[in-house]
């Protein structure tokens, strides 16, 4: 009986010692920068120290070039038309389903079908997934 006291009291410690061998610990206050420290939070700028005038003539972040540089902004008239459609709202299928095919132009058309087979390809795909 003594014997089996023992080796559980050995399994107790050796289990201790492992988990206390296997915690990961962390350094006090990593989480936030001490004041006056030096390191690369606190050499970071506050403020935005580019000018105005810089902002508006360059797009700022657009380099990816290791040498290059932050390419410049040119007047609207150097920009192809198709750009300044890129943003402008297109109809809905509801809104398309409306109207008389007949009379769709083309593109709206084109846009018709893909959005048609879109919600049939949907709906067929929610049929065979309720049987």
């Amino acid at each position: 009986m003594a014997l089996n006291r023992s080796r559980s009291w050995r399994s107790v410690i050796f289990a201790k010692e492992a988990v206390a061998v296997g915690q990961r610990t962390f350094a006090a206050g990593a989480g936030k920068a001490k004041k006056g420290s030096k390191g690369a939070a606190s050499d970071a700028p506050k403020g935005s120290i580019l000018s105005k005038e810089v902002k508006s003539t360059t797009v700022v972040g657009a380099n990816i070039l290791k040498d290059g540089a932050d390419p410049k902004t040119m007047p609207d008239s150097e920009y192809p038309d198709w750009l300044w459609h890129l943003l402008d709202k297109r109809p809905a299928l509801s809104e398309l389903r409306r109207k008389n095919i007949e009379t769709l132009p083309y593109e709206d058309l084109k846009r018709f079908v893909k959005l048609d087979n879109r919600a049939r390809i949907k709906e067929n795909n929610s049929v065979k997934a309720k049987n």
